[in-house]
């Protein structure tokens, strides 16, 4: 079976013969895909305002959409982050945000609310997906009465701390034995 990575690799590394499941989580590959998907937004809103605003009927707003495309980028990049979570719940506010700016754009005189109602049911499904996600990244703790493991009587060492100790004073020996002849 051919895999791309095998084409990146030098003489010396071994080849990837077969792939194994992969241990992604699903909560972190939706995660992911959020991160993505925000990613891509993001740059649509920063170099496509007129485009966004001309179809949303909401001509005028292109500083708006351009920090929000800003935003968009943030979220995405801290979502991808090790720190999922906290972009994921940055992804939840914004969605607010975004609905809160296209709520101002379903006035009666604007011949393209229908765009706008359907981007606000879009951001309504897309909120609920960052809700979910953020929701099932967020980090695991103990519960408040268990109690924690404590190791004060451990050294880190496999034999003792004196073990380690008279390995020193050895190689300290054998090093100056050495030197003196």
């Amino acid at each position: 079976m051919f895999h791309v990575s095998n084409i990146v690799r030098t003489k010396g590394d071994p080849k990837i013969v077969e792939g194994g499941p992969s241990l992604k989580q699903p909560e972190d590959q939706l995660a992911r895909a959020l991160g993505w998907f925000s990613i891509c937004l993001g740059v649509v809103e920063l170099f496509a305002p007129r485009r966004v605003t001309e179809t949303l009927g909401m001509e005028g707003n292109e500083t708006m959409v351009r920090a929000f495309g800003m935003r968009e980028i943030m979220a995405g990049i801290m979502s991808l982050s090790v720190d999922k979570n906290k972009g994921l719940w940055a992804r939840v506010g914004g969605d607010g945000v975004d609905a809160a700016a296209l709520l101002s754009g379903l006035t009666s005189d604007n011949p393209k609310k229908g765009n706008v109602a359907l981007a606000l049911l879009m951001v309504g499904g897309i909120a609920m997906l960052d809700y979910r996600a953020a929701q099932e990244t967020k980090p695991r703790r103990p519960p408040r009465d268990e109690r924690r493991k404590l190791y004060p009587n451990r050294s880190g060492f496999p034999k003792g701390v004196e073990a380690v100790k008279g390995r020193a004073k050895q190689a300290v020996q054998h090093a100056t034995a050495g030197v003196t002849s």
